[in-house]
């Protein structure tokens, strides 16, 4: 019984494959590969890596600028002399 059903999967998807709506489904990605290529994008690996570099240099400035803001403090601070 289930070779029935996977030799029926198989004619169905070979009918699939051989039918025109699968030439129209090629022809259409290929038109908005061909689209897209045009266009200036960046993929999701791409856009997600420049993502982290962001949120890495965001934390390095957040550190930077508590840093100016303690130095400048202590610069402010007047000194005593003993």
């Amino acid at each position: 019984m289930n070779n029935f059903f996977n030799d029926l999967q198989g004619k169905i998807n070979q009918a699939i494959d051989n039918s025109p709506a699968k030439d129209i489904e090629r022809n259409v990605k290929a038109m908005m590969t061909q689209g897209f290529s045009k266009l200036d994008l960046v993929t999701r690996e791409e856009f997600d890596i420049q993502a982290q570099v962001l949120a890495k240099t965001r934390a390095k400035l957040d550190a930077l600028e508590a840093r100016v803001a303690e130095l400048e403090a202590k610069l402010s601070t007047p000194v005593t002399k003993i």
